[in-house]
């Protein structure tokens, strides 16, 4: 299973339907495209599933609804993510997941209003001893989180609970954490997220996977297909083709999350590119960006 994750590993969106109801069925229908691309892990919820909107019977739902179509197969991996600020919550939700048939967690670490450093290293040992032996992912995101972690402590903690497994590196620019990371007794594989904005230099200094938004994970999957049998150039010229588009998009989650459900959208794999309010709101220009992104790499429906 430790295998699966690597290379393209998105976060899954979440459709709601234009008055803001879930949408449960356009939920199934993005895993279902989402793994027809031959990735071989998944996570939810994230902040790319606007899990912070979710309330827990939502969660737990969509969790259920993941689960099902990933437990009885064994080529792809279902990472789970827990969010959840308050300890007590963070495991039992943990616990749950691995009972459920979750292959990993995705832990991020608390963050609202700022805990000490002490509080959330011990957030972080407890949810990794709770679900030990499943491998876990721990989410590095500064920006987002404002939590600070360095690679001698993620060393630490690694060491500790050998679960600990990857860290997912999303400070800008990841690459120095991902290469500190890969050094030592027992180096800590590096997945990126951040919609791989620096993925050539962090696949330099060793990361061994991306964690994106699902909405054209096609085009992770090719430029992943390029640098892995050796076409750094062919993988360069797509990144590179790609940046206007995620450099923009990536200067808000929000902004991102709202551009990505509308590539959804227009791809046929959702029926409204709602985003729970509040929330980002494309202007014209927007969309004429996303007009411009579908023709450029063909994701209009046949």
């Amino acid at each position: 299973m430790l295998d699966l994750v690597r290379g393209v590993s998105p976060v899954l969106e979440v459709p709601f339907h234009d008055d803001g109801a879930l949408d449960a069925d356009g939920f199934v229908t993005v895993v279902g495209e989402v793994l027809a691309t031959g990735v071989t892990s998944v996570m939810f919820p994230g902040f790319a599933g606007e899990v912070h909107k979710l309330d827990d019977a939502e969660r737990e739902l969509l969790t259920g609804l993941l689960l099902d179509v990933t437990r009885p197969r064994d080529d792809v991996a279902a990472i789970v993510s827990i969010p959840d600020h308050a300890t007590y919550h963070a495991v039992t939700r943990a616990v749950r997941a691995a009972e459920r048939g979750a292959d990993a967690i995705n832990l991020l670490p608390p963050h609202f209003l700022g805990p000490s450093r002490e509080a959330v290293l011990a957030h972080v040992r407890a949810v990794l001893a709770a679900v030990a032996p499943l491998p876990v992912v721990l989410q590095y995101a500064p920006a987002q989180t404002g939590t600070a972690l360095d690679a001698g402590t993620l060393h630490r903690l690694a060491a500790e609970h050998p679960n600990l497994r990857w860290v997912k590196v999303e400070s800008a620019p990841p690459g120095r954490l991902v290469a500190a990371l890969a050094e030592g007794e027992r180096p800590l594989p590096a997945l990126v997220g951040y919609a791989g904005l620096h993925l050539p230099d962090a696949l330099r200094r060793g990361a061994v996977g991306v964690q994106p938004g699902c909405s054209f994970t096609d085009l992770y999957v090719e430029l992943w297909r390029r640098w892995a049998s050796g076409d750094e150039a062919g993988a360069l010229a797509l990144h590179t083709r790609l940046l206007p588009y995620l450099s923009y998009w990536m200067q808000g989650v929000e902004l991102i999350v709202a551009a990505e459900k509308e590539i959804s959208r227009r791809r046929g794999w959702i029926g409204s590119a709602h985003c729970r309010a509040p929330g980002y709101r494309l202007d014209e220009e927007e969309h004429r960006m996303i007009d411009r992104f579908v023709e450029e790499f063909g994701l209009a429906p046949a």
